[in-house]
């Protein structure tokens, strides 16, 4: 693994953490502003059709397509990168195009597709169209953001494409708190955040091209040998990438079958996953795949297996101890967070519900975010794909076998077994790319795994013993004011943390020694156990 690696991701980490806090602050106020009823159910089916498109086509299939052709186009043949870039910039750039406009003409079909509860529903179903019609445009300007990411990825620079996400924020900020009045619906500014948010993250890549001299003018470029790779490999990998998003959705069509609030509840849960989520896992995923896409172009499977293997040693460290924490802390997170105003008990409740359900599928989350990219970094997407096709079946079969007795028996939030089938489909995505990968000899775990699990294990006990003893029932964290609520929450998050790490560290996980050894050369590190 090269040596600056561990320093990439936290960079990444830095940036994203950063993003994710304001996104804090952002569904903070949402939930104070709009609560959990239909409008704001209506404005996230109208924000997660878009957002749901850029994970598939942007985040996923594209960046795991565009991100090893264009490394070895740098390592191989440099003086032809920006003939690529401009070639994929213009084909990309009317693809996306062609696709926006047809979205937002077809904006009625579109969601009576994913969101067909609405249908008894005129007035929610009308009002999530228009804003449909708005958001449709993200598509168009994320997706060209991520092209511009992964160029800078690819040469290493990873700040800027990870900071972008803090102007969508700011923007959801700024009409939640002082554009909202202006609106007949109020909710509808939110989806002007969103087109006006997408158009600004992609405006800051610019400079940053023209610096590198990578500012290309698009040009259309079908036949072009590297841009037809990257749609070759991009047709599996769009579901192959994609999974948990697909399944997301299937939980979002359920969901507006269910009563008001559902969709909003499952929004917020899944938020307070996605931040670990995105702090680690997606930001390691995002400076191991040109790295791993390197060590192949290179020939160099040892390489390979130690840039991997130490990336799943970090997993394990890191999401283990946060999936409890959110498990344990479900309650008092959704109630000093969002139980203000227009989100009441009855929903910080529910939403806590799902957050333990999606809690407990954390690792796997993230353990996917880094398995993947194994394949993918050797242009390998019929694999994931077959998996991934596994795991959405799966996923169906397991909505209707958790949702459907619980709405029969009128068990209170069925929409937490949504939660909970996806987080079991995940864990069986996870554990299938894992079991290929040790099949296909592309990885064998490194000498020092057990006592890494003997650590975590025991520094999770810990950390569970301190959360169980400090945490009270949710009635006591709703009698609370919201500053004694935030306050008690940090104390308890930072004293967890500091618990684990604290028994790591005498049970003898040096951290940093993880990363290096002295014997082994520098861009090969590995620990002593």
């Amino acid at each position: 693994m090269r040596k600056g690696l561990i320093r990439d991701t936290a960079v990444v980490s830095a940036m994203t953490l950063l993003s994710r806090i304001l996104g804090f602050v952002r569904d903070i106020i949402l939930a104070r502003v709009f609560g959990a009823g239909g409008d704001m159910d209506a404005f996230l089916v109208a924000f997660k059709i878009p957002n749901f498109l850029r994970r598939l086509f942007a985040e996923g299939a594209f960046s795991l397509a565009f991100v090893p052709v264009v490394g070895e186009y740098r390592a191989q043949r440099e003086g032809e990168v920006r003939e690529l870039i401009s070639r994929v910039s213009g084909t990309l750039g009317l693809i996306l195009l062609l696709l926006s406009l047809a979205g937002i003409l077809a904006s009625p079909l579109v969601v009576a597709v994913f969101a067909p509860g609405f249908l008894d529903e005129p007035a929610k179903f009308d009002l999530t169209v228009q804003m449909l019609r708005v958001t449709f445009s993200y598509i168009l300007f994320i997706s060209l953001v991520a092209f511009a990411s992964g160029i800078f990825n690819t040469y290493g620079r990873f700040a800027l494409p990870a900071a972008a996400p803090v102007l969508l924020n700011i923007s959801f900020i700024a009409a939640a708190w002082w554009a909202k009045p202006y609106f007949d619906v109020p909710v509808m500014a939110l989806a002007w955040a969103v087109a006006i948010g997408g158009l600004a993250q992609l405006i800051i890549m610019f400079p940053g091209l023209w610096r590198m001299g990578l500012l290309t003018w698009p040009r259309w470029g079908w036949r072009h040998a590297g841009v037809r790779r990257i749609l070759k490999l991009m047709g599996p990998a769009i579901l192959g990438s994609s999974v948990a998003q697909i399944n997301l959705l299937l939980d979002t069509i359920i969901a507006s079958f269910l009563v008001t609030g559902s969709v909003s509840w499952l929004y917020y849960s899944d938020r307070m996953v996605e931040f670990p989520l995105g702090v680690f896992g997606i930001a390691l995923a995002t400076v191991i795949l040109p790295s791993l896409s390197r060590s192949h172009a290179n020939a160099d499977p040892q390489q390979f297996q130690h840039i991997l293997d130490r990336a799943l040693r970090w997993v394990a460290l890191l999401s283990i101890p946060a999936a409890l924490g959110l498990l344990l802390l479900a309650g008092p997170i959704m109630v000093a967070l969002f139980q203000y105003d227009q989100f009441g008990a009855h929903d910080a409740r529910m939403a806590a519900l799902s957050l333990m359900a999606m809690a407990l599928g954390l690792p796997a989350f993230i353990f996917i975010k880094v398995l993947a990219p194994a394949f993918y970094a050797r242009q390998d997407t019929a694999t994931p794909v077959r998996i991934g096709i596994i795991a959405m079946i799966a996923n169906m079969g397991l909505n209707l076998l958790f949702v459907l007795p619980m709405l029969y028996l009128e068990i209170a939030g069925p929409h937490a077994g949504l939660a909970l089938a996806t987080t079991c489909s995940a864990w069986l995505n996870a554990g299938m790319l894992y079991r290929r990968l040790r099949q296909a000899e592309i990885y064998a775990p490194r000498p020092g795994w057990r006592p890494v699990w003997v650590r975590v294990l025991a520094g999770s006990a810990v950390m569970i013993g301190v959360l169980g003893y400090g945490v009270s029932d949710f009635e006591l964290w709703v009698g609370r004011g919201s500053s004694e609520r935030l306050m008690h929450l940090g104390m308890w998050i930072t004293v967890a943390g500091a618990a684990y790490l604290g028994a790591l560290q005498l049970l003898g996980q040096n951290l940093h020694q993880l990363w290096q050894r002295p014997d082994m050369p520098a861009s090969l590190p590995e620990s002593k156990e």
